[in-house]
Order: structure tokens, then sequence, then C-alpha cells
């Protein structure tokens, strides 16, 4: 197995609601473009809504721009929040995106995690379960040949997707709920990192139903990536930018809600111990790759770096690592 890079761009920014977005935004196109050309694996975005650092609420939208600007990269959504769309008009906008890609795109369907997303948009949170199951099969159904019953109507949702049966995605999550989901939908199953409990019941559920379907976790779990020639110094100037996306990540924590990176960061020296996101020098990811590591994830716009430094960071990994390995 090969090395796997990638690009995340969840396009957090500085906690302030009248930042600028927009030249972010087009650096991130310009950033997948770059990555695309050097043979990156992949680029991903995600969903949150309401979130004071601006965290991409729109991934799809996103992602067909990915799209337009890349040819050969595999572009993902971790996570679409399945239960916050409707069902149909997903079922089409997945279509078009799974053409305008060529069949490049993929997702993680999670629930969420935030009452305040699905008040948002009027949805129940307590039948979030319930939500999930019927738009998965109002979406499964949607991109089948046969028109189908939806409502009292009989529906036949065009354009079909270029990828058959159906556009690749998976189910994400971390409890034994979603785990029988995807074996019951006979979907693979996408945990944020190594859950043996979690990923024994999805096998045995699988079993069970005399399903087939597999699992896919991150290899570094969710660690992000960046470089720097002298990663202290980096800290100092990249740490106050990291603090903002981890500060608004762990405001959401909720009891009983099991999420990856829980733990919150009370200082710098405590985020960096963490290794939520770390911070190497180029020789120090090359050794770690020609040791055994097969993943590479950098968010180069992470809470509000400045464009400068992340290009820089982006550079480093391009440039000085990956034509050594």
């Amino acid at each position: 197995m090969g090395l796997m890079t990638a690009l995340r761009l969840n396009m957090t920014n500085v906690d302030d609601p009248t930042a600028d977005h927009s030249e972010r935004y087009r650096a991130a196109l310009d950033m997948a473009e770059y990555v695309d050309e050097r043979g990156f694996t992949g680029v991903s975005c995600e969903e949150h809504h309401l979130a004071s650092t601006g965290w991409l609420p729109s991934p799809l939208v996103m992602a067909a721009a990915l799209a337009a600007r890349t040819r050969t990269i595999r572009i993902s959504i971790n996570a679409l929040l399945v239960p916050l769309y409707d069902p149909l008009r997903l079922a089409e906008d997945v279509a078009v995106l799974d053409n305008l890609s060529e069949g490049r795109s993929s997702f993680v369907a999670g629930m969420g995690y935030r009452p305040a997303e699905y008040h948002a948009v009027s949805r129940d949170w307590s039948r979030r379960g319930a939500l999930m199951d019927e738009c998965l099969t109002v979406m499964l159904k949607a991109w089948g040949d046969e028109p189908f019953w939806y409502e009292g109507e009989l529906v036949n949702v065009t354009p079909k997707p270029r990828t058959r049966p159906h556009p690749f995605f998976f189910i994400g999550g971390m409890t034994a709920a979603a785990a029988k989901r995807a074996a019951r939908f006979g979907l693979p199953f996408s945990p944020p990192a190594a859950m043996p409990d979690v990923e024994a019941v999805y096998n045995d559920e699988l079993k069970r139903l005399g399903a087939k379907g597999f699992i896919y976790r991150p290899a570094n779990g969710s660690t992000i990536t960046l470089l720097h020639h002298d990663p202290d110094a980096a800290w100092k100037t990249y740490g106050p930018f990291i603090m903002n996306e981890s500060a608004e990540y762990s405001g959401w924590k909720r009891p009983g809600v099991p999420r990856p990176n829980e733990t919150t960061a009370n200082s710098l020296e405590h985020l960096r111990s963490l290794n939520s996101v770390e911070i190497l020098t180029p020789q120090q990811l090359v050794d770690q790759i020609l040791a055994g590591r097969r993943e590479v994830v950098i968010n180069p716009l992470v809470g509000g770096l400045p464009l400068e430094e992340g290009w820089a960071s982006l550079h480093l990994l391009a440039d000085e690592v990956l034509p050594r390995v």
C-alpha cells in the first residue's frame, strides 16, 4: 500500500464575524489544483453549521468547485450531515456532483452531534436516527433506474449518477448503532479512528445479515500535519490559529456523544501534546514515511492561518518531502 496524501479544506478562520473569507476560498481552490498536479491522493471537505470560525457549511458546493478545478484527485466529504437535507434534493445534488467529478467524489454519511444544526433547518433532533434511515433509503432508490413511490407520488430522479449502482459513500460514526446501520444498508463503515469494539459490531452484523462490506478508517487517526523547518518557532506563530479551531470544536462537546479528539486543550502546550495537530520538519516526515507511515493529511488554512504560511507548509510537503519518498 502506497502513501496517501490528502489536503483537508474545512475552511475554518479566525473567530470574527467581519473576517474576510473570499480570498481564503479562492486560495483553497488554488491549493487543490496545485496538489492535484503533484499527485496527491485526495482533497476533503466537511460540514458544520453556525460556526463562529466559518467552518464550511456547504460541502457539496465546495466539492463541485473542487471537481471543476482538478482532474485526477479524489474528492471526499467527511462528513455530509444527511438528515439535514431533503432526501430527493440531496440525491439530485450528489448525482450532479458524481457526474461533474466523473466519479471522483465520495462522502461519509453522518448524523452530526449538535441539536442547534437540526434546529437551524427545522429538523427534529429526537428523530435523527429515523431521518437518517429515511434519507438513505430514498437516495438509494432515487439513484436506481426505475421510478419509485415517494410520499404518494411516482417519481424518477434525474440525472442518474455516473457511478453505478450509486455514488460511492460510507456510513460514518463511532457507535454500535452507526455500525449496525452501515451493515443493514450493505454499505462500508468509516469510523474516524480505530475502534475495535464498534468495528466488531459491524462485522458481526454483516455476518448475521449475510451481507458484504468493509471498514475504512484514517491510518493516522485524525492527526493534521503541518511542516516548518523550525517546529518550535512555528508553534508560537501557528499555535493561536490552530487553537481557534480546537477551541470551537471543544465547545461543541456533549455528554454521551463520542467524537474524535475529545480532549479540550487549555494552553498551546497542552494542545501540542494532544497530537491532533503536529508540526514537523520535512526531514522528520521523510523519516517517518520511510519507516512505514502511510498517511499524511495537511490543513494549510487551519483556524485562519495566514495564506503565506499555509502555502509555505504545503510547498514543503510537495517539494521537499514527496520527491524523496
